[in-house]
């Protein structure tokens, strides 16, 4: 048997995460774009989805989403320029800069939390309500074990 067909067969941890992972960013994405977003992309989401409305660090944000920081700093010159986000003096730390949302940002951060509730939604409603949230926890778990190794 060939690897490709082994791989379509009996996907290993790793493409079962990419699967799901792509597919959840193609209609949180196709979504934020007809709800007036339409300059965001996937990689945006390595600082959209761990930015905190009061801000954060940059470097807390590559931490979190386990880019590089140079990937972070990258992104955020993109969201900058498009109007998601403002670099502002760190209060506790004046050498420091932290990211903090726009009012457009806010808008595609609170946009996104509904988008993926119901994304957790359908997928609950698809398995069952038990089976969802022990799929999740497994994950965690999964995730948690995999990040302690690193």
């Amino acid at each position: 048997m060939r690897r490709s067909e082994r791989k379509q067969q009996d996907p290993d941890l790793g493409v079962l995460a990419g699967q799901l992972l792509f597919s959840i960013q193609d209609e949180l994405f196709a979504m934020l774009a007809d709800q007036g977003h339409p300059g965001l992309r996937a990689q945006h989401g390595a600082v959209l989805a761990y930015l905190d409305a009061e801000g954060s660090r940059a470097t807390d944000l590559a931490r979190q989403s386990g880019q590089h920081k140079q990937v972070v700093g990258k992104l955020i010159d993109e969201l900058e320029v498009l109007g998601y986000v403002e670099r502002h003096p760190d209060p506790s730390d004046r050498r420091a800069k932290l990211i903090v949302p726009t009012a457009l940002g806010l808008d595609q951060m609170e946009r996104s939390d509904a988008i993926v509730a119901g994304i957790e939604e359908r997928a609950a409603s698809a398995v069952g309500v038990e089976a969802y949230a022990a799929f999740k926890d497994l994950l965690r778990r999964v995730g948690a074990h995999q990040r302690a190794r690193a």
